[in-house]
């Protein structure tokens, strides 16, 4: 059986999310992302940064990750993107099956 996750990260605008997200669906490494605007307070380089982001959530199957990091690594325009995987432990098994569809 598979397992899923999510992967949060965060971009400069709604077009590089728009961009990136896809890229990542047409490659068929996430079946969906979502994205919102968000306001970030950070520190970066010893100092603390507010901004206005875009976050995303990338579903996707456990065995896809490392892909998905390499990928997102390759076309994010940060230095140091935000890439987290978040374990998905349990969903609709007509949905679950539907991610894995579109991620073969």
């Amino acid at each position: 059986m598979a397992e899923y996750i999510f992967v949060y990260t965060t971009f400069p605008d709604e077009e590089k999310a728009k961009e990136i997200g896809e890229h990542l669906v047409r490659e068929k490494l996430a079946a969906c992302v979502n994205f919102w605007p968000i306001k970030s307070i950070y520190t970066w380089k010893g100092e603390i940064q507010h901004d206005q982001e875009v976050a995303m959530i990338i579903k996707t199957k456990k065995e896809l990750y490392e892909k998905v990091e390499r990928r997102l690594k390759e076309l994010h325009p940060y230095e140091v993107p935000a890439i987290l995987e978040i374990k998905v432990t349990s969903g609709l098994q007509e949905y679950l099956g539907w991610l894995k569809e579109c991620t073969e």
